[in-house]
């Protein structure tokens, strides 16, 4: 038996040692470690699952990782195994995560029925990790049955997460002024669901306000009376309040897309989409590695921050000593 059929057999069994191999594993970006993630994932793809995936995302400050902490145990209560794919800001000195995401979620990181996993965003638009599609895979394969991703912020660029989970959810804030005007136009167009957060004490009255606000600005995204409006709850990661409900909503939402095929057409968009971003990321990866490209590459990003010449001239370039040099594999 092979080394990845033993690594498969071990993320069926839900070993979370093996979990953490077979995520590390997708993640790599060296050649041989890709070979052996694509025969993984081969083999993980052939037990699908009907995982719940939820994509969260927030403005500044609104304490997405403690909903998510107190959503997550809540959730492991009621008898579901949780699965945190945490998209955190890469370190630019060593590449790592850098939030630590099992000190910010501490209670949900005590459970043995829950599994996170920060994974260092790189230099990917909008912090969004190149392995976060396989690592959902993995994670389903190993009987998480609610997974759930968070961003590391919010911007047009988080459209990336909402292209890979069946519900998009925004936490945001009471009086978030500009931070909220800033992002009415992208994020609240992509929103299957929100919630203002820590609506509590002092703030919940406020809290209670600017969900109504929200909900009148969503029916004016949208012309279309029949259009499915993303319903504007409100929450309270400290005193729990509201969390239910919205795990309610996004089952309802859930079931609304299935009712509708929406579900099976969403999945499908996100995999000719996830395609694509594969032949991106291997196309990028090819060409840096390839040694004429890596002979030059120094030189033209000195010619290029001096002045001495311009990124399409240098891009030219190199793209040129790619296309002489391709690997002969590619030419089969």
């Amino acid at each position: 038996m092979s080394q990845v059929q033993d690594l498969a057999d071990g993320v069926f069994a839900g070993n979370r040692r093996q979990v953490a191999r077979a995520i590390t594993l997708v993640e790599s970006m060296r050649m041989q470690d890709r070979a052996q993630a694509r025969e993984l994932l081969g083999i993980l793809r052939e037990h699908p699952t009907q995982a719940v995936r939820v994509g969260v995302t927030g403005v500044p400050g609104a304490g997405k990782s403690t909903f998510i902490d107190a959503l997550g145990v809540r959730l492991v209560d009621q008898g579901h195994k949780v699965a945190v794919l945490a998209v955190d800001p890469s370190s630019s000195k060593t590449g790592g995560s850098i939030l630590g995401d099992r000190t910010r979620m501490s209670a949900l990181a005590m459970s043995e029925q829950a599994f996170i996993r920060p994974s260092p965003s790189g230099n990917h638009l909008g912090g969004v990790a190149r392995a976060t599609r396989e690592s959902m895979l993995v994670v389903e394969a190993a009987g998480y049955d609610v997974v759930l991703v968070e961003t590391v912020g919010v911007g047009q660029s988080e459209v990336a997460v909402a292209g890979m989970v069946d519900t998009f959810l925004l936490v945001t804030l009471a009086r978030a002024g500009d931070q909220l005007q800033g992002i009415k136009k992208g994020i609240l167009e992509m929103a299957d669901l929100i919630t203002v957060n820590k609506a509590d004490g002092d703030n919940e009255a406020a809290s209670r306000v600017a969900a109504r606000e929200l909900t009148t600005a969503m029916k004016l995204i949208t012309s279309d009376s029949k259009a499915r409006r993303p319903p504007v709850l409100t929450s309270s990661s400290y005193t729990g309040a509201g969390l239910m409900e919205i795990w309610e909503a996004i089952l309802t939402h859930r079931a609304y897309l299935e009712t509708s095929g929406g579900l099976a057409a969403r999945r499908a968009r996100q995999q000719r989409d996830w395609m694509w971003s594969l032949i991106d990321d291997e196309l990028l990866e090819s060409v840096r590695q390839t040694p004429s490209v890596k002979a030059i590459r120094s030189q033209l990003e000195a010619d290029v921050m001096a002045g001495g010449a311009s990124a399409m001239e240098a891009a030219q370039e190199i793209l040129s000593s790619f296309a002489r040099n391709l690997p002969s594999t590619w030419m089969e």
